[in-house]
């Protein structure tokens, strides 16, 4: 596995519950700041295998990515589940969003 993926799925798997982190500051904090779209290939392909919280990433316009509806809608029900609001489609970024730099513990 290449230091990138290794580092994207430790940053994925720390989110906590009722917080979020785009596809693009994962792949900044996992070493490659222009590697959003790795990301999206990576939890696409290794979400059930890591047990990844897929559902905690979001696009940077804070809106969910997924075109599928019934996949959007399942995502949009599990963040709200963990007390994430979305009001007309978006988490508000400034209080959802998880920086591990500043927020870890």
């Amino acid at each position: 596995m290449e230091a990138f993926t290794r580092k994207a799925i430790q940053v994925i798997q720390n989110i906590p519950s009722g917080k979020v982190m785009t596809y693009g500051q994962i792949a900044a904090h996992a070493g490659s700041p222009r590697g959003a779209r790795q990301v999206a290939r990576l939890l696409h392909s290794m979400s059930a295998k890591y047990s990844l919280p897929w559902h905690r990433v979001i696009n940077a316009a804070g809106e969910i990515s997924i075109k599928d509806e019934n996949h959007r809608q399942i995502q949009a029900d599990l963040l709200r589940s963990e007390g994430v609001e979305m009001k007309a489609g978006k988490v508000a970024l400034n209080q959802y969003r998880f920086d591990p730099g500043n927020d870890a513990d």
